[in-house]
């Protein structure tokens, strides 16, 4: 009886959560097919059509698409760069034993819990001097240099849990140090790259504070990512009345991260829960 109460309760609960965080999406993706009076008078209702033209305003006149753009380089050189370093320096940590590398791996522990906030000032002043201030490839840099704590220290635990006897038999066979960790580890580690990807992609995607410190100077508003882009079009919409073109753009946004999500969602599961079945 206990068991079936706290089953029940469980499914209660999680049904519940559900709930609360589907429907604000639901709710934002129906909004930007209306009108800005059915908005207003009716908030929770159906639209009586689909408007397109919500979309085509959020993304030619309000410059989304350009934004879309830009997220999409930034995101993508990031996760790259990210994924690359991150997972060569937890090989190195997990695998090798050599002096320093418990330091290291602290070091790289430690930058998860550094503010970030308590680095921008001096941030601003060293991507300036390198004259990457609002530039994508300077933005690109920082997002790597962001990511990599956390995707040392989730990638380190991942490569000590698979087996040595793999590595050490195509060492034995020729194989050289890069072609076992490109074709053989890195295979191995999929589930936990995929993981940590992710999440990754999930942070920088939605970064705000560093493009708005970052992204400065003549003709920056191009290079404006798709964070900055909304916040620019949720003042601009909110005071012309153009809800319809607010939600589209909100939708326009989070679109790539539920898609995402929802087609590896089994591949992050899996990921998160490897190291303790092992």
């Amino acid at each position: 009886m206990r068991l079936r109460l706290g089953n029940a309760f469980s499914h209660v609960f999680l049904f519940g959560w559900a709930v609360l965080t589907t429907f604000p999406l639901l709710w934002a993706v129906l909004s930007s097919f209306k009108s800005d009076d059915e908005i207003l008078s009716d908030a929770w209702g159906l639209p009586s059509t689909l408007r397109f033209s919500n979309w085509s305003r959020a993304w030619n006149e309000a410059h989304m698409g350009r934004y879309f753009l830009n997220s999409t380089i930034v995101v993508a050189g990031a996760l790259f760069l990210t994924m690359l370093l991150g997972a060569m320096a937890a090989y190195v940590l997990a695998r090798y034993e050599l002096r320093g590398m418990r330091l290291l791996y602290y070091a790289f522990a430690g930058g998860m819990v550094f503010p970030v906030f308590l680095a921008l000032v001096p941030l601003f002043f060293v991507v300036k001097n390198l004259g990457l201030l609002g530039t994508l490839p300077g933005l690109i840099l920082v997002y790597t240099a962001y990511s990599l704590p956390f995707t040392v220290f989730f990638l380190t635990a991942f490569f000590r849990t698979l087996p040595t006897a793999v590595g050490e038999a195509a060492l034995v066979d020729g194989c050289s140090h890069w072609s076992l960790f490109f074709r053989i580890m890195l295979p191995m580690a999929r589930p936990g790259l995929i993981s940590v990807g992710i999440f990754n992609f999930l942070t920088q995607w939605n970064q705000y504070i560093f493009p708005i410190v970052l992204m400065q100077g003549e003709g920056a508003e191009k290079r404006w990512v798709l964070a900055q882009g909304l916040t620019a079009l949720a003042v601009n919409e909110g005071y012309a009345g153009d809800f319809g073109g607010l939600f589209a753009g909100m939708t326009i946004a989070m679109l790539p991260v539920v898609l995402l999500y929802l087609a590896f969602q089994r591949q992050v599961q899996s990921g998160l829960t490897a190291g303790q079945l092992k």
